[in-house]
C-alpha cells in the first residue's frame, strides 16, 4: 500500500513539473517573442503589388513588434515556391509569408502541390481589392447590357485575357461568363503589364483586374465584381445590381507554418492590427486602390476557405483540375 502512495505522489510531481516547465515555456516565449528578426517571405517579384504591400506592412509591423522584419522575394509557379518553402520552415514564428489568395485557394485545385489551403496557420488578412470588368477601347460594346448581348451572340465570340490558367484576373472571367451564361476565348499572358497594351490595341476585348490597373491605363470599367459599390468607383455598379451575381477579388495577408506556437501568432495578430491601421500603411494601400483591411486570424481563414470552395467548382468546370 505504501509502495502505491508513493508510486502516486512521484507521478503527481513529475505531472506538476512538466506542467510548470510548459506553462514558464509558453509564459517565456510571450514575453520574448519576437526575440530575433522575423522573415517574410514574399512569393512574387520585388516591384509587383504583392511586394509593395508587403514592404508597407513590413515597415509598420516592425515599428509595432519592435523587431527587424526581413522581405525574402521568393517567385514561381504562381506564387506557389514562396509557399512550399514556408512549409518546409521551422514553426517558430520566425518565418512567415504574405501572399495573395491564389496560390492558396486556386492553385492546389490546379497542382499536385505539397500544400493545401489548411497546410498553414492564418495570421492576419492585411489588404483586399475586388476585381472589376474592363473593356477595351475598341471594344464591340460599351455598357454592361451590350457585354451580355455580345458574349451570348456566338460561342467564343467575347475575346478576353487573363494572366495565366487559374489565375485570379481568369477565374473573375470565368465567374462572370458563368453568371451571364456565356463562353469566351481566353488569350493568356504574362501578367497585367502586357494585357493593358492588349486590351488599348483591340488584341482582346476584356479583362477582369483590379481597378488599379484600369486606372493606369485609364480604361472604361463596365462592372463591379464585389458584393457592394467600391468607394473609390461609386459610379460603377456591381454585378449583383446587374442583376448578375458574381465576385471576385485579390486579397493578401500573413500566414505561418502549421505547428507556430499560439503565444506568437497572438503576438503576431495585435502587430497585424497596430500595423495595418496606421495613416502610412493607408495611404500606400489607396495609391495602388487597394483597401487596407484587417482580419483576424479566424476570419481571415474564413474568407480564404469560401473562396477555395467556389475556385474549385470553376477549375472543376473548366476542366482544369489537376488529376490526383
Amino acid at each position: 500500500m505504501m509502495g502505491r502512495k508513493l508510486i502516486s505522489l512521484i507521478a503527481g510531481a513529475v505531472g506538476a513539473c512538466a506542467l510548470g516547465a510548459a506553462l514558464v515555456t509558453a509564459g517565456a516565449l510571450a514575453q520574448t517573442y519576437p526575440a530575433r528578426p522575423i522573415n517574410i517571405i514574399v512569393a512574387f517579384p520585388p516591384g509587383g503589388n504583392t511586394d509593395i504591400m508587403a514592404r508597407a506592412l513590413q515597415n509598420e509591423i516592425a515599428r509595432a513588434l519592435g523587431q527587424t522584419v526581413v522581405i525574402i522575394n521568393k517567385a514561381g509557379a504562381a506564387g506557389t515556391l514562396g509557399l512550399i518553402e514556408l512549409s518546409r520552415a521551422a514553426p517558430d514564428g520566425y518565418t512567415l509569408a504574405l501572399t495573395p489568395n491564389n496560390p492558396l485557394t486556386a492553385q492546389p485545385h490546379v497542382q499536385n502541390l505539397p500544400y493545401a489551403i489548411d497546410s498553414f496557420r492564418y495570421v492576419c488578412l492585411t489588404y483586399f481589392a475586388p476585381y472589376v470588368l474592363i473593356a477595351g477601347p475598341q471594344a464591340p460594346f460599351k455598357t454592361f447590357d451590350e457585354f451580355i448581348g455580345f458574349a451570348r451572340a456566338k460561342r467564343e465570340n467575347l475575346v478576353y485575357g487573363h494572366s495565366g490558367l487559374a489565375s485570379q484576373p481568369h477565374l473573375g472571367m470565368l465567374a462572370v461568363l458563368k453568371a451571364i451564361g456565356a463562353e469566351g476565348l481566353g488569350v493568356p499572358f504574362t501578367g497585367a503589364g502586357p494585357m493593358a497594351p492588349a486590351l488599348l490595341s483591340g488584341t482582346v476585348m476584356a479583362i477582369t483586374e483590379t481597378p488599379a490597373v484600369a486606372a493606369a491605363s485609364n480604361l472604361p470599367l463596365i462592372a463591379a465584381l464585389s458584393q457592394t459599390r467600391i468607394p473609390a468607383l461609386p459610379a460603377v455598379r456591381t454585378m449583383q445590381e446587374l442583376g448578375y451575381p458574381a465576385t471576385s477579388f485579390t486579397a493578401g495577408g500573413l500566414i505561418a507554418p502549421a505547428g507556430t506556437p499560439a503565444a506568437a501568432l497572438s503576438t503576431l495578430e495585435r502587430g497585424c492590427a497596430e500595423a495595418t491601421a496606421r495613416d502610412e500603411y493607408k495611404t500606400i494601400a489607396a495609391r495602388l486602390n487597394v483597401e487596407a483591411r484587417y482580419l483576424p486570424g479566424a476570419a481571415f481563414r474564413k474568407l480564404f476557405e469560401a473562396d477555395s470552395i467556389e475556385n474549385a467548382a470553376s477549375i472543376s468546370a473548366a476542366g482544369l483540375a489537376a488529376s490526383r
